[in-house]
């Protein structure tokens, strides 16, 4: 089953690098990937799908592919499109990194180095993160962390393990720890976002901005969260951090519905219409294959974890996959963006389909992502 749906894969991933070439796939309307620059958070979802193809199958139409990309982003970085944000994780460890790993070309290592150095930027000393969105004086956002950027904080541990400068290790150490503090609930549930007062550093209030409400568990973030911890754990070994990935991956276990893939929101009320979130199957599957790999084998939560994990991606390959579907632009079916404020509710993701194809090949072959060396 895994195998089927891993060819059929990176057939539609080759059709479209075919079809769309030099193009970089943004948030779809109308089951149909809106092609163009690389000028959004999502393109390293993309480049990373090609990589993963390459090393599945060792087929070099994929690495080419995926190796023209490179001055692209790197243009990207010294000309700072639109990177007044903290996804240049997301932008830089499936494009640089990811080349850098798989063929050791020392451009890639450069450009992704410069990547860390631009995500430093985004840290606030008074308070203790890297700041989300925007500007350092955005009065909006200025303040603002959000769960996403566990999976930004792998571009900075690797570069420090590149480079042996702790500012890299230091940094996502502390922003770890403080969405460990304000962005996990007792509960085991978790904010999207968090404000911080930005002259003094005081803790204001959680929040959301893709969620049902503020005081609700947006089944993406907890996703991130549990992915994010986990990763965090590899890096640093603190214990607190896989206790943490635990208590988050329970949550997102005993919230499941029938089919084991989550709708948009644990608190949103289930209708007829409410929609799916497929993208957070997905990066809760990976953050599962994470879990498991790192667990003691007599862990008691292991036999549970490896039924969530079954169960959940026997029903993405099944019901929400696009396989067999030869038109199909996208991998995952009923992936959802941003509900609340009705962008793409109801379609493909690009990253929903990179997390998919990541956790089927790490079941299948156990090639991991890119987010560790």
């Amino acid at each position: 089953m895994w195998n089927n749906a891993i060819e059929d894969a990176l057939l539609k991933i080759k059709q479209n690098i075919l079809k769309h070439p030099g193009q970089l796939p943004h948030i779809t309307e109308g089951e149909k990937y809106e092609w163009g620059d690389n000028n959004d958070w999502i393109e390293g979802f993309y480049v990373g799908m090609m990589w993963l193809a390459y090393e599945y199958g060792q087929d070099p139409f994929y690495k080419e592919a995926a190796e023209a990309y490179l001055a692209n982003f790197k243009d990207r970085l010294d000309r700072h499109v639109a990177l007044d944000h903290h996804d240049i994780g997301f932008l830089y460890s499936l494009s640089a990194v990811a080349e850098w790993r798989v063929t050791g070309n020392s451009a890639a290592r450069d450009a992704a180095l410069q990547a860390a150095d631009k995500l430093l930027m985004r840290w606030r000393p008074r308070i203790g993160i890297i700041q989300a969105w925007g500007k350092e004086d955005d009065p909006d956002n200025g303040g603002r962390m959000i769960i996403d950027c566990l999976l930004n904080l792998p571009l900075l541990f690797w570069a420090h393990e590149q480079t042996g400068e702790a500012k890299y290790y230091d940094i996502a150490m502390q922003h770890a720890l403080q969405s460990q503090k304000f962005l996990v609930r007792g509960d085991g549930s978790s904010y999207h976002t968090f404000y911080f007062h930005t002259e003094n550093g005081n803790a204001l209030r959680g929040g959301t901005h893709q969620g049902y409400q503020d005081g609700s568990t947006w089944t993406r973030g907890q996703a991130w969260g549990i992915y994010g911890f986990a990763l965090a754990y590899r890096y640093t070994k603190h214990e607190a951090f896989l206790d943490t990935s635990k208590r988050l991956a329970k949550y997102f276990i005993q919230h499941l519905p029938e089919d084991a893939v989550v709708y948009w929101d644990f608190d949103v009320m289930v209708e007829d219409v409410t929609p799916r979130d497929s993208s957070a199957s997905a990066i809760a599957a990976c953050g599962l294959l994470e879990l498991l790999e790192l667990m003691e084998d007599c862990d008691p939560d292991r036999t549970v974890f490896e039924d969530a994990l079954n169960r959940s991606m026997k029903s993405l390959v099944e019901h929400y996959a696009s396989t067999g579907q030869a038109d199909a632009e996208g991998l995952l079916k009923h992936g959802s963006y941003h509900v609340r404020g009705d962008r793409a509710p109801d379609d493909y993701m690009i990253w929903g389909d990179y997390f998919y194809l990541e956790a089927l090949v790490r079941i299948e072959k156990g090639n991991k992502g890119y987010w560790y060396v």
